[in-house]
């Protein structure tokens, strides 16, 4: 099971490279695509990241959906048509394309957040900002999680 944990803050360079972090590549290690999916937040400046069996996945719930339906539209459009399968090279890193760091106000510093099955990429400022509102969000609610009992 793929497990995307902790907050990493990596530099950018001038031509969009970054390293993506040892844990978060070697989580990814067993897919037959060797490197990440990613695409814009449709909820937040941020940047979907993942590995292609959770796109598959996603891929697969959209296919539950009603053919043709607007929900189904929308959510192609905003998923798939956006997403991009960004390699590694030789050293860890990845491009990330020009419209993903304009999206997320990425300029100089990337982090990766883990958020379980999936990650993040963020502007490390603008996380922090977002980190703290859902921190107080969770404490004013007083959020809990129920464990799952079984390990499917």
């Amino acid at each position: 099971m793929i497990l995307f944990l902790s907050t990493f803050v990596n530099k950018l360079d001038k031509k969009g490279r970054v390293c993506v972090p040892a844990s978060f590549r070697l989580a990814l290690s067993e897919q037959n695509f060797h490197g990440i999916v990613a695409f814009r937040s449709y909820k937040l400046f941020a940047i979907e990241g993942m590995g292609m069996d959770r796109m598959q996945r996603m891929s697969d719930s959209v296919d539950q959906l009603d053919l043709f339906s607007e929900t189904q539209d929308d959510l192609t459009a905003t998923i798939f048509a956006d997403a991009q399968m960004l390699a590694f090279d030789g050293d860890g890193r990845i491009i990330l394309p020009q419209f993903l760091l304009d999206h997320a106000k990425i300029h100089e510093t990337v982090a990766f957040v883990g958020r379980g099955a999936t990650f993040q990429i963020w502007n490390p400022e603008a996380f922090e900002e977002h980190q703290q509102a859902a921190r107080q969000r969770v404490q004013d609610k007083q959020a809990t999680l129920r464990l799952r009992t079984d390990h499917a």
